[in-house]
């Protein structure tokens, strides 16, 4: 019966497909011949754009929104070839989600008549189950598959893929219910076909089917209540009606221990039914509530459902991975989970690393690793770290293949070989996306050394790879000289040992006292005489030169502080004639009043305030003189052209404006506003009606100078502390075109090191930094341009103090998935005949002078940084000639191999590095 059912529904879709004329009803002759002009229109832009993303994905196949937007409207046109073409291409690159696998079955089950047709069915279904683990598929998988039960093995086929489908989702606590009980109805469908006619005695073999057939049904509903799943109860009550036997004890006591056990699941279940997606952290603690259980079905089984939501969350899928590798290690569960992982995240290096590691574990054949390796290679990471790390990981791989007891062998040559491709690779393909290598140090040619030295005794081979090393700018690192010694020592002769220390001792410009002790401790133990002779008598001479250079170099930087000191003093010696000088010409003869008192005094984030004193703005002390009408265009005194004002008014206008002071005991109900215009016509008014919103205001200090200008900065008082922070929401709101600096009120006399910054200086894989933007790009213009790649969260334009656009743009996405596709399509993008530089958002680390010299040269003191996958900014490039660069000793190495900032003639402890004038450039320039 549910097979004939299920027959009749698949005839039914057949009949009346999508889109079919005669299914939409009647209409008459006047509303078909207006509708057919729009209709042709509209079919001929559907066919432009057809063609469009067609092209589209011929340039770029890994469009993910590309290939949705073709699928949909390929499938609106009916367009079936060219839509199971378009939908074949996407399985390839992408796990396709449940609802894209439903739709693709429906359309192919609705077109399968024939056996053979059929057949294809089946074998759709099972790509569609292997992406995901969907209750849905599988009931459409099972229910679909009734339809051949009249065919040769049908029942048992049937049958087959029920089995499959509950060990892979019968668990499902919400779900999974709907299985078992159309297995069940198919079981009963069977049993009323297997009943005697009304009125006949069965005969024995009759009976043994239907008892055979009743046992099936028996052991369904046993395993079935022994499953914690919603509405047990009812299936349990459904199973005591249907039994004509009293249930087993044993059935009686799974079944309520699975009560038990669904009571302790239910929380889990209701957070997520109640929780917005992507519902991270209600499955992270469903996870970890499972894996306190134990249950290896369980465990796999939410992680599967994890996954389904949130595919595009890689720490997932390398949780999910770690514990298959570590817990399961069945072989076709693990490598599917690594397949689909790197399917759905691949950008994610690590998850390329994991299953190279897996298939090794599991000793796939050496063509396939070899074939996911170029996979990742093609997989478009966002770092040029990365690739290093693919690389190591294949190298590994192939180095634990070569048996090096044999002098030569098809294994050594492939390692060889893969080791020179990679220094290649790195150079060309990397360096020239990236801008950097990746890989300063050599890490790869450092093992490619190891490797010849230590397992193939080959040290000529090791030698000619360091001289390659030193060669790329590592010769003046102690620890690269100390680990290419170290390699000697062990595999080597002494006398290559000694040279190389010689050259370390001369090239070595960050840790020069330590290859220098490493040297002596040579030649302590194994040299002669003149061999020790030779050794101190270079040591002292380069010592005696560093030491020299140091001293030069603070003798220098003395003299250059004390010329600052002395410049520092001279102009503000000539700032206060200036000022006496102008205020001279002011004052009338006679006249004289006190001086207002000065507010320098006022604390606040003086960071933020205005370097530049606007017009009409005092120097905050006034002489006790009184002021003359100002001097004109060139000089000579003019009338005002409105009425004079008395003097004495003015001046006691100005001294009724009272100084403002902060009461520090306030400062949790205080914020600190700043950057406002200097114009603003009543501060107090204008920010009591801003931020009245969150909450009462009991005092807004705006802060004036002597002459009674708005100085563009305030205090603004809550009642409530909550008040104060909702007030920090309102920083960056335009006032009057200005951004508007709201921030906490923070004495930073007595705090020093507070900052605020709202935004992370770190690397986010999930959000853009976007350069090259039009002045006049707004907002809504970038949006309308980014939204096309993924769902935008954020976009914050980049402006100045002043409120104007820089050129400059945040775009946050929803995951990172998102943000490299952007990258991908929107890097050399023109807008508004501006072409614009994309990047994943990765700050450069930037360290400032202890002291800044405005307005002076001098050497860049940042140390050599790993830069991230938008490159090396505009902000980093070196201005100073390459003949200079080459002297420069400022970038040191730790002897562990990372970077990190050193002297400019580096020891322990590191001099201050010394600085440069113009003119001291201009010497070494000609000198050269």
């Amino acid at each position: 019966m549910a097979a004939a059912g299920a027959e009749a529904a698949a005839e039914e879709e057949k009949r009346l497909p999508e889109g079919d004329p005669e299914s939409g009803g009647d209409s008459d002759d006047e509303g078909d011949s207006d509708s057919s002009g729009d209709g042709e229109d509209e079919e001929k832009e559907n066919e432009a754009e057809i063609q469009r993303l067609e092209e589209q994905l011929s340039i770029n196949a890994f469009d993910y929104n590309c290939h949705l937007d073709l699928i949909k409207l390929l499938r609106q046109e009916g367009e079936l070839v060219k839509l199971r073409r378009a939908r074949q291409k996407m399985s390839e690159l992408f796990p396709l989600t449940e609802e894209i696998w439903l739709d693709w079955l429906k359309d192919e089950i609705k077109m399968a008549s024939e056996i053979s047709e059929r057949e294809k069915v089946y074998e759709l279904f099972e790509r569609a189950v292997k992406d995901y683990i969907c209750p849905e598929i599988w009931l459409e998988y099972a229910q679909y598959s009734i339809g051949g039960i009249g065919q040769e093995g049908g029942i048992e086929k049937v049958r087959s893929i029920f089995e499959r489908a509950l060990t892979a989702v019968g668990l499902h606590v919400t779900k999974g219910t709907a299985l078992w009980e159309a297995y069940r109805e198919f079981e009963n469908a069977i049993l009323e076909t297997a009943q005697p006619a009304p009125g006949s005695i069965p005969s024995p073999e009759q009976q043994q089917v239907l008892c055979s057939q009743l046992e099936k049904i028996h052991t369904l509903f046993r395993r079935q209540l022994g499953i914690p799943l919603l509405d047990m109860e009812a299936s349990y009550a459904e199973y005591e009606e249907w039994s004509e036997e009293p249930i087993p004890e044993t059935t009686i006591k799974n079944y309520k221990k699975a009560l038990q056990q669904l009571e302790k699941c239910k929380p889990y279940e209701e957070a997520l039914l109640g929780a917005e997606t992507p519902k991270l952290a209600e499955y992270q603690a469903y996870i970890d509530f499972e894996m306190k259980a134990g249950d290896p079905a369980r465990i796999q089984l939410i992680y599967e459902r994890a996954l389904a939501e949130n595919c595009l969350v890689p720490d997932l899928w390398a949780r999910y991975n770690q514990y298959l590798d570590r817990q399961l290690k069945v072989k076709e569960l693990v490598l599917s989970a690594h397949d689909r992982a790197v399917r759905n995240c691949p950008w994610t290096v690590g998850l390329w690393i994991r299953y190279l590691l897996a298939m090794e574990r599991h000793r796939v054949e050496h063509s396939i690793i070899s074939e996911i390796f170029e996979k990742a290679l093609n997989a478009g990471f966002i770092q040029a770290t990365d690739y290093v790390e693919i690389w190591q990981a294949y190298l590994d791989y192939l180095r634990r293949r070569v048996d090096f007891t044999q002098d030569s062998s098809k294994e050594l040559e492939e390692l060889r070989s893969a080791f020179a491709r990679a220094v290649e690779y790195l150079k060309q393909e990397v360096e020239e996306r990236f801008s950097e290598s990746g890989d300063p140090s050599c890490t790869i040619m450092q093992n490619w050394a190891r490797v010849e030295a230590r397992l193939c005794n080959n040290m000529q081979k090791a030698r000619e790879l360091w001289d390659n090393i030193m060669t790329k700018g590592n010769a003046k690192y102690a620890n690269m000289w100390l680990e290419y010694y170290n390699l000697e020592r062990a595999h080597g002769d002494t006398q290559h040992c000694r040279k190389a220390l010689h050259r370390a001792v001369q090239c070595t410009s960050d840790y020069p006292e330590h290859v220098c002790e490493v040297l002596l401790t040579l030649e302590r133990i194994e040299g002669t005489l003149e061999d020790w002779d030779a050794a101190v008598q270079k040591t002292e001479n380069r010592l005696a030169r560093v030491n020299e250079q140091r001293a030069k170099a603070a003798e220098k930087e003395a003299a250059l502080a004390k010329q600052e000191e002395e410049r520092a003093e001279q102009r503000k010696q000539a700032r206060a004639e200036k000022k006496a000088s102008k205020k001279a010409k002011k004052t009338r003869i006679g006249d004289k009043r006190k001086a207002d008192e000065d507010d320098e005094g006022e604390w606040g984030q003086e960071e933020e305030l205005p370097s530049k004193r606007h017009r009409g703005e005092g120097d905050g002390v006034l002489p006790e003189e009184d002021m003359e009408v100002e001097t004109g265009l060139f000089g000579r005194s003019e009338k005002p052209d409105g009425p004079a004002i008395p003097k004495e008014k003015a001046s006691t206008s100005r001294k009724d404006i009272p100084k403002v002071f902060h009461d520090s005991s306030k400062d949790k109900v205080t914020v600190f506003v700043s950057n406002l215009s200097y114009t603003m016509a009543e501060p107090e008014a204008k920010l009591r009606e801003l931020f009245g919103s969150c909450g009462e205001v009991v005092e807004i200090r705006a802060v004036f100078n002597n002459k009674g200008t708005f100085r563009g900065y305030c205090y603004v008082q809550f009642r409530e502390e909550e008040a104060a922070r909702q007030a920090l929401a309102l920083d960056r709101t335009t006032v009057e075109g200005r951004p508007m600096f709201v921030s906490p009120c923070v004495d930073k006399n007595k705090n020093p090191d507070f900052k605020v910054f709202r935004y992370s200086t770190t690397l986010e894989k999930h959000k853009l930094f976007i350069s090259g933007l039009p002045f006049s790009c707004t907002k809504e213009e970038l949006e309308e341009v980014c939204k096309a790649h993924g769902n935008v969260k954020d976009i914050r334009l980049v402006t100045n103090r002043a409120g104007k656009p820089k050129g400059l743009a945040y775009v946050e996405y929803e995951n990172e998935a998102q943000a490299s596709q952007a990258v991908l399509k929107m890097d050399g993008l023109t807008v508004k005949d501006h072409v614009i530089k994309v990047m994943i958002s990765n700050p450069p680390l930037r360290k400032l002078p202890d002291r800044p010299e405005p307005g002076r040269a001098s050497l860049p003191l940042a140390p050599r940084q790993i830069y991230g996958a938008r490159g090396k900014g505009r902000t980093q490039l070196s201005m100073m000639p390459r003949a200079l660069q080459r002297q420069s000793n400022l970038v040191a190495k730790a002897e562990n191999g990372m970077v990190q900032n050193s002297p400019a003639t580096s020891s322990d402890p590191p001099a201050e590095p010394k600085k440069m004038s113009n003119a001291d450039f201009a010497k070494m320039l000609l000198k050269k």
